[in-house]
Parts: structure tokens; C-alpha cells; sequence
């Protein structure tokens, strides 16, 4: 079968949309990521200024040590908020761009099965076997993304359940060690 200039123009028109999409998903990516580490640079400045102002306040070794066992907990939490802000930033950006995948995945197999159709309806006599093993061999493609597609799911999955362990962890440990540090001042 041969292409016609205007299917090969449709395909790269197609082509390039597809590409425009993705370059449009990665540019609000980044976006938000400049926007995040903005926001994180002017609240750590402010943070700086504020503790180095109470530090300069410091009278003795029990104010200095209560001092930095304030300042522990709410660095573990926000440490652990950017993290979890990146963490659903890539999240976010990852399910874009699989979906856009999935969707040209689906486009490709429907113009597969469309040739393989045509193919089969001009196909020589006798050629049943090898028409049953290309659709076999499509099915086949089709089957083992799906697959790959769930486990690539269940992963992401497992990942944000870890993630969201460690946070509790860490948060926990700091306000133990918050609380731990507030005893022995008192």
C-alpha cells in the first residue's frame, strides 16, 4: 500500500500537534516548578531573618538550645511540603504525558488495524495464516502495554504510600524532638 501526499501531510500535521501538546504539558511544568521554588526561596528568606533576629537574641547556652529545638519541627515540615510539592509536580506531569501516549498508542493501533484490514482484503489466497499471526502479533503489542501500563500504576501507587510513610515518619520524629527539647528547657 502506498501513501498519498495527503496522508503523509495529515500524519505529520498529526505529529506535530502531538508534539506542540507535550512541549505545552513540560513548559507548565517547569512553570509551576519556578513558581514552587519562588515561593520557597522568599519563605526561606523570611525563616533566615527571623531566626537569625531571635538568635541575636540569645543569652545563654539553654536559650541557643531551645532556640534551635523550635526551629527543628517547622523545618521538617516544610522540607517534607516541598517535597511532597515536587513529588505531585512529577506525579502530575507523569499522568499528563502517559495519557498523551495512551491516546497516540490508541491512534496508532486503530491505523494498524486499518492497514492490517486493508491488507487482508487484498491479501492472496492462502494467506489466512499469516494475516491470523500479524493480528495475533498486534493483539499481542496491545496486550503487553496495557500491562506494562498497570504496573507502571501500581508502582506509582507503592511510591506515594511510601512517601507519604516517610512524611508521617519524619514529622513524627521532629515533634518528638521538639517536644524532647522543650522538657529540658523547663
Amino acid at each position: 500500500m502506498n501513501l498519498t501526499p495527503e496522508q503523509i501531510a495529515a500524519a505529520q500535521k498529526a505529529n506535530l500537534e502531538t508534539l506542540s501538546g507535550l512541549t505545552s504539558q513540560a513548559l507548565q511544568s517547569i512553570e509551576k516548578l519556578v513558581e514552587l521554588n519562588m515561593h520557597i526561596a522568599k519563605q526561606t528568606l523570611g525563616d533566615s531573618m527571623n531566626n537569625a533576629k531571635k538568635a541575636l537574641e540569645v543569652k545563654d547556652i539553654q536559650q541557643l538550645l531551645a532556640h534551635q529545638a523550635d526551629a527543628v519541627q517547622p523545618m521538617a515540615e516544610k522540607i517534607m511540603a516541598y517535597s511532597r510539592h515536587l513529588y505531585d509536580l512529577a506525579h502530575e506531569t507523569q499522568a499528563s504525558f502517559t495519557q498523551s501516549a495512551e491516546k497516540e498508542l490508541q491512534a496508532g493501533q486503530k491505523k494498524i488495524n486499518a492497514l492490517v484490514e486493508d491488507w487482508t482484503k487484498n491479501a492472496p489466497a492462502g494467506s489466512d495464516a499469516a494475516v491470523q499471526a500479524m493480528k495475533q502479533a498486534i493483539a499481542s503489542a496491545s496486550n503487553v502495554f496495557e500491562t506494562s501500563q498497570k504496573a507502571v500504576k501500581q508502582a506509582v501507587e507503592v511510591a506515594q504510600n511510601n512517601l507519604n510513610g516517610a512524611t508521617d515518619t519524619v514529622l513524627k520524629a521532629a515533634s518528638t524532638a521538639s517536644k524532647a527539647a522543650k522538657k529540658t528547657r523547663s
